[in-house]
């Protein structure tokens, strides 16, 4: 019983992150990781995870749960019409094999490094969405093919798996600054959650297979406890941050999105 009285403790901000990670996610088409991770990276030291796995665990878990939150924000957003499933089925291989490259340089990282380069991605992500010169005007004039898309697809994969997130943000950014509406391309990102988030959670299961010190539960670098909690509430409050997408005007989101990476960006840097 000792063993659950961490995860007791701990219970109530799991449930409220879930919930954040689930509108957010549902709202910008993200996976819920950039709220997902600041929250594990202070919680795990309650659940007895070791100082140097808290980033690798945070990332980890973060995963497992995008799979569900974005499956369920992708479901609401395709019945609003705003998913691009073309796009998703001829960008999953090369997106597939980034996750793996990504897996495999993660797990040669340090955890203060793995943070590092969360909070320093996010904020230059932020930049693009915060800047008045560029808001609604695309640097290019279609979504790219050929090797380019193979060079991005893969490095949006590889990207995504080492911040613990579902590519929504990049994404999103690939698909604006290539003209697509904001609201299509917040659906179609959600979509792609799951195509890294699936084979991700695999990857930081294997190499975290054998670690000690990753607390009870664990099944290499997932948390299960934890993650089971924040699927809960991620899955049920995705729908709602969906209807409030379609709500606002694309500035407006643009900006939101843009405040938001900021103050997870710095929150991430600050921490390590």
């Amino acid at each position: 019983m000792n063993t659950l009285v961490p995860l007791a403790l701990a219970l109530p901000a799991l449930l409220m992150a879930g919930a954040a990670a689930g509108f957010a996610g549902g709202l910008f088409g993200i996976g819920g990781g950039f709220v997902v991770v600041p929250a594990l990276m202070f919680l795990l030291p309650m659940l007895g995870v070791a100082p140097d796995h808290i980033a690798h665990v945070a990332v980890g878990t973060s995963l497992a749960t995008i799979i569900f939150t974005s499956i369920r924000s992708t479901s609401s957003h395709a019945r609003r019409g705003s998913v691009d499933f073309d796009l998703l089925k001829g960008w999953a291989v090369w997106v597939v094999l980034g996750t793996a490259i990504g897996t495999v340089f993660a797990d040669l990282v340090s955890g203060a490094l793995l943070a590092v380069i969360f909070g320093t991605g996010v904020l230059a992500f932020a930049v693009y969405f915060l800047l008045p010169a560029r808001q609604g005007e695309p640097l290019f004039a279609a979504l790219p093919s050929g090797l380019p898309r193979v060079g991005i697809a893969s490095a949006l994969g590889a990207f995504s798996t080492l911040l613990g997130i579902g590519g929504g943000t990049l994404t999103t950014l690939t698909m604006t600054v290539c003209g697509t509406p904001i609201h299509r391309a917040i659906g179609t990102a959600a979509g792609m959650g799951a195509v890294i988030a699936i084979p991700a959670t695999i990857g930081f299961v294997l190499i975290g297979l054998g670690e000690s010190g990753l607390g009870w539960g664990a099944l290499g670098y997932v948390h299960l406890p934890a993650a089971v909690v924040l699927i809960a509430t991620s899955v049920a409050f995705a729908p709602l941050g969906v209807a409030a997408a379609h709500m606002l005007s694309p500035a407006i989101l643009r900006r939101v999105f843009g405040l938001y990476l900021t103050f997870i960006g710095v929150l991430m840097i600050a921490k390590f």
